[in-house]
């Protein structure tokens, strides 16, 4: 997977504001400048001045003291509106970077990026998360180490690091919270494993939540209310509205792999409970009935292969799967009225078959004034929606005001 040079679209940072949602004139530090120039909404002087209300002359003062202490660059004339061309500005290459990690049930994907969140190199490989913290963390932070080397930086050029975990997370703390397919997990401080290794906020979510925010941010904005269906070894949901990813109020929104189907029977889940759509119609599910029919299949992945070459059960088997997942999103689409659901997960590369069982049962049971404008479709970024996500996260808190001023405390200056 080669994600070098990779691109988001920028990130917006919550201000401090008035009633009007305008941020005040004395929100305007060194570090909200800055973060104007990375989130692409500033490229010269004059724009900072215009969205901030500061006069030129301040905003000049505060561009020079940040070009001189290497946190703007200069890059250049910009076209001309009819007098003077303007001097276009940038991140500095040295003002940091972010780290990022999605932890899947049997993969590992590392990407390392700049804080407009490029893509600078990134690797993956094969871990069982079942293998337990220690053999997949130390993993990650040796992973993180290398991708450092490869671009000639050391550790204090972390800004922050975020990562995704296939299991629920307490936001606030970076806490793994009863996982089901994560043994040896429940109750993990994740941060306090990087505590010795970054000198970096530590950002941790379950891996739906940043593959959604991955997506969503991939896409330009043009989502504000998103769903992102994860179809792989279990089932999740990462729900933006608005525009902000929403957690609930423990971090456990989107946990639908857990809500039971109508034919669930007493089909045991991972969970302890019986008949959840999880247990019925995962990958993993799949895999289990094809495997009980005399197939070579033990994971998604597994699933995945069979179908693409031609084998009409494990076709079948998907498409019926599509159906059962399909009855818990037209619920959603009812409750939520998303204008894109997107499905991503090992799954949706089978999109034709997933695709026909999820679209046919939505349509039919979702009522037609939360359809009408409704796009069903499969990730754009495909494997890559998780590490992508998870920079975002990272990047989005490092272009936040308290992350600005850990930058800016980093180049000795002040965030005035």
């Amino acid at each position: 997977m080669n994600l070098e040079g990779a691109i988001v679209h920028p990130v917006t940072v919550d201000a401090a504001g008035d009633h009007t949602g305008r941020p005040s004139r004395a929100a305007y530090g060194l570090g909200h400048l800055v973060s104007l120039v990375a989130e692409g909404k500033a490229a010269t002087r004059a724009d900072l001045s215009r969205l901030t209300g500061l006069a030129r002359s301040t905003v000049s003062q505060r561009v020079e003291l940040l070009v001189r202490n290497d946190v703007l660059r200069d890059t250049g004339d910009g076209p001309s509106t009819g007098g003077r061309r303007p001097t276009l500005l940038k991140l500095a290459p040295g003002v940091g970077v972010v780290l990022a990690a999605d932890i899947g049930a049997t993969h590992c994907r590392l990407a390392i990026a700049d804080l407009t969140g490029r893509i600078a190199g990134d690797i993956d490989t094969r871990l069982a998360v079942a293998s337990g913290p220690e053999a997949v963390l130390g993993w990650v932070i040796e992973g993180f180490r290398q991708l450092l080397r490869d671009a000639g930086l050391d550790a204090g050029a972390v800004r922050a690091v975020g990562i995704g975990v296939p299991g629920p997370v307490e936001f606030a703390t970076g806490t793994v919270v009863q996982p089901p397919i994560m043994p040896g997990w429940d109750g993990l401080v994740m941060p306090d494993w990087f505590a010795d290794h970054f000198d970096a906020p530590v950002l941790v979510d379950n891996d739906v939540n940043i593959m959604a925010l991955g997506e969503y941010s991939g896409r330009g904005l043009a989502a504000s209310d998103l769903l992102f269906v994860k179809v792989s070894t279990g089932i999740g949901c990462g729900i933006i509205s608005d525009g902000r990813l929403h957690r609930g109020a423990d971090g456990a929104a989107g946990d639908i792999g857990h809500v039971r189907v109508t034919d669930g029977d007493d089909t045991v889940c991972t969970c302890g409970n019986t008949g959840c759509l999880e247990a019925v119609a995962s990958g993993a599910a799949v895999a289990r009935r094809l495997a009980r029919d005399g197939l070579d299949a033990q994971t998604a992945r597994d699933v995945v292969e069979l179908a693409k070459a031609g084998d009409a059960r494990a076709a079948r088997s998907v498409r019926l799967a599509g159906e059962r997942i399909g009855e818990v999103v037209a619920a959603l689409v009812n409750f939520y009225n998303p204008s894109t659901i997107v499905i991503g997960g090992a799954l949706s590369e089978l999109r034709d078959d997933l695709l026909a069982g999820i679209r046919g049962v939505v349509y039919h049971r979702a009522l037609p004034l939360a359809t009408r404008h409704l796009t069903i479709e499969t990730t754009k970024l495909g494997r890559r929606a998780g590490v992508l996500g998870a920079s975002v996260l990272a990047a989005r808190h490092a272009l936040s005001p308290a992350g600005m001023a850990g930058l800016l405390r980093a180049h000795g200056l002040a965030d005035a």
